[in-house]
């Protein structure tokens, strides 16, 4: 064991620590939750908007789409797992020992893109749908959202057990607003356009519906941004792999400190380690398959049946959250008024959740890079780093709610770019990251390698394309 090289680089940050790769569960059941989390916090506004929009306009010939951005992001997340389950650490510790600052870089553009509260909003606008709230008093609903969100992340014990409760909270209801659905409003008709846009029907483009519109409905199904990175933070809480040497992030109010080291851990590439690796990567593949792409593609394809068997090719409609309510009074006359209700209420407590996993997703990249990376030495922990960004979210967002700014549609467009830059960036750092820092018997090959190459591609093509639509709006 102690003539092991680590291949984990140590330029820039200190060496990884050899130990053997902990034993993998005997029960595949006792490792679901991330997967669960990352589907469930991934389940917000393209879900309940984008995807039913889509299909209120041309039906569900794009549905295929939502397959083949979320099996991308499938892999782009084994990816992102596979260096967690090697050494510990974060994905975004791994790009920083490539380049002290690439995981500042990301950690900037994903708060760029989540600092605007229009994540929450969402949710307190449905409530209002409900109460009948005037449209200034949704402000107020809010701001008690973020504070109840801060709060219950800076408070709980384990952060990411309070946050996995939550999830699967809003999974249980989103599938009792389906069932319901599948019951009561989905016709049959649906049912046949669903194959057919899987297959033979399948269609791109799509007029009268933007390229734009489309390209980034593939490219968001599912999670995306930063949020896929996260993956790495909530595996290591969970305790896969090297990660369960790695103390979780708790409250530093009411959880147990633990000390730490900054960075992780890698195993000598034994018989009985690369043994237990293939059963920890068995493992992580279902759960990511059989929760992530599995929630999330039958999340998009029914709440898109749900709006085709309403309101498809009703004139008019907004690719807003104006979409819902006009969805859910659609429903209240169709079905009855309780389903109009019932819409309402899961939409507002599913779009919370998925704020509350916004926050908590911002807040731990922020943290890990800035304890791991610059903070190395410092006596701060990264739970206390961790509880000032949650604070300092909260606060940024109730005050541009108090200033009174609308969403501007330049951030909506910038926050889509930076998603989309992000993602072909660290596709290409995990090809890298996964050749060379790794033991050869666990590197990243053939066709998991085509799938990142593909990726790449896809978001590249996705970033030139959205800055040269841009650059034609803004020069004419």
């Amino acid at each position: 064991m102690s003539e092991f090289t680590p291949t984990v680089p140590a330029k820039i940050l200190p060496p990884v620590i050899v130990r053997d790769l902990p034993e993998p569960p005997r029960h595949a059941w006792r490792i679901i939750g991330p997967g669960l989390v990352g589907a469930g916090v991934g389940l917000a506004s393209g879900e309940f908007i984008l995807w039913p929009y889509i299909a209120s306009q041309v039906g569900l010939i794009f549905i295929w789409g939502a397959l083949i951005g979320i099996v991308t992001q499938w892999f782009i997340n084994m990816e992102i797992e596979r260096y967690t389950l090697a050494t510990g650490e974060t994905a975004l510790t791994g790009f920083s020992r490539m380049w002290r600052h690439w995981g500042l870089v990301f950690v900037l553009m994903a708060l760029a893109s989540n600092l605007w509260p229009g994540w929450v909003t969402t949710s307190a606008t449905m409530v209002g749908y409900l109460t009948g709230a005037a449209e200034g008093s949704v402000r107020w609903i809010a701001i008690g959202m973020l504070l109840v969100i801060a709060l219950a992340l800076t408070l709980a014990p384990v952060i990411y057990v309070a946050l996995e409760r939550v999830i699967f909270v809003k999974i249980a209801l989103v599938a009792i607003l389906i069932v319901v659905a599948v019951v009561f409003a989905i016709t049959a008709e649906s049912w046949v356009q669903l194959g057919r846009g899987l297959t033979v029907g399948a269609r791109f483009p799509v007029p009268p519906l933007e390229f734009a519109v489309l390209m980034g409905a593939i490219a968001y199904a599912g999670a995306g941004g930063g949020q896929n990175l996260c993956q790495s933070n909530w595996i290591r809480d969970k305790g896969f792999g090297m990660g369960l040497y790695v103390p979780r992030l708790v409250s530093p109010v009411t959880g147990h400190e633990e000390a730490a080291s900054s960075t992780g851990f890698q195993f000598a590439p034994t018989k009985a380690n690369l043994t237990r690796w293939r059963e920890w990567w068995r493992f992580a593949n279902i759960e990511q398959g059989a929760t992530f792409a599995l929630v999330s593609f039958v999340t998009i394809a029914l709440m898109s049946m749900l709006a085709y068997s309403t309101v498809f090719g009703e004139p008019g409609l907004a690719n807003s959250i104006e979409f819902l309510k006009v969805e859910g009074e659609t429903l209240q006359s169709t079905v009855g008024p309780w389903f109009g209700v019932l819409f309402w209420v899961i939409g507002a407590l599913a779009l919370f959740a998925s704020a509350m996993g916004i926050v908590d997703y911002s807040s731990r990249l922020a943290s890990d890079t800035i304890k791991t990376v610059y903070l190395r030495d410092k006596p701060i922990t990264v739970n206390r780093v961790y509880f000032l960004v949650v604070w300092a979210m909260t606060l940024v967002g109730i005050t541009i709610l108090l200033l009174g700014f609308d969403q501007p549609l330049i951030l909506l467009v910038l926050s889509a770019s930076f998603a989309a830059v992000m993602m072909f960036v660290y596709s290409i750092l995990l090809i890298i990251l996964n050749r060379r820092a790794l033991p050869a018997a666990i590197r990243i090959r053939s066709y998991r390698l085509a799938a990142l190459v593909w990726s790449v591609l896809f978001f590249g093509t996705l970033t030139v394309l959205t800055v040269i639509q841009q650059a034609q709006k803004l020069f004419g």
